[in-house]
């Protein structure tokens, strides 16, 4: 795993949203029809953008999966954070669609705990290389940098598939939001104990 620089944003937009594409949530967010993959792109490119400034931006060796590991406690409202905001809101979610959005967010910190974390935004992997093993190696070292950092991971989900992929690597559901079209699923994992 490496840290992703500037120069990997098109490569990174692109797997996030072929990996998204069909996802309940991401298309919660930014709506059907069309112009839909545009919007998962800006969607891609706001997340992308708030983890180079407050977290972290891996891609695997290969260059074939990237994860987008957000620091909230970390996270500083700046001008640049609220033109971001401003894009996502023309460009991903659209002024009819901000409503709920925003209630959602609402119901999600309701859930979310306040703590210092490592918040797993985005974890995706090239649709044509995806079950050979990518994912769960950068997954492995997403999770062992949290622990060295002593930081519990985070994650929502809405793929239910996936549940028992994350329970393997030691994640439980911690609580759930019934969003009527998807279920949201959330979970974490507790940082393991470095060292002897």
């Amino acid at each position: 795993m490496m840290l992703a620089t500037h120069q990997d944003k098109p490569l990174l937009v692109h797997l996030l949203s072929q990996a998204f594409a069909a996802n309940g949530s991401v298309n919660y967010v930014v709506g059907d029809g069309d112009g839909q993959l545009k919007r998962i792109r800006a969607l891609m490119e706001y997340s992308i953008e708030l983890c180079f400034r407050f977290g972290n931006v891996y891609l695997d060796e290969d260059r074939a999966a990237c994860a987008l590991v957000l620091y909230p406690h970390r996270k500083r409202r700046t001008l640049k954070s609220v033109a971001l905001d401003a894009q996502l809101a023309f460009r991903a979610i659209g002024l009819h669609r901000i409503c709920r959005v925003l209630r959602r967010e609402e119901q999600i910190k309701k859930i979310q705990p306040k703590e210092d974390m490592a918040y797993l935004w985005f974890i995706g992997v090239d649709p044509a290389r995806q079950h050979a093993g990518i994912g769960s190696t950068l997954l492995q070292s997403v999770i062992d940098v949290a622990s060295r950092d002593g930081l519990p991971v985070y994650l929502e989900t809405s793929v239910t598939e996936n549940l028992p992929w994350y329970q393997r690597f030691g994640f439980t559901i911690y609580g759930s939001l019934d969003m009527g079209s998807h279920t949201l699923y959330f979970m974490r994992r507790m940082p393991a104990k470095m060292g002897g």
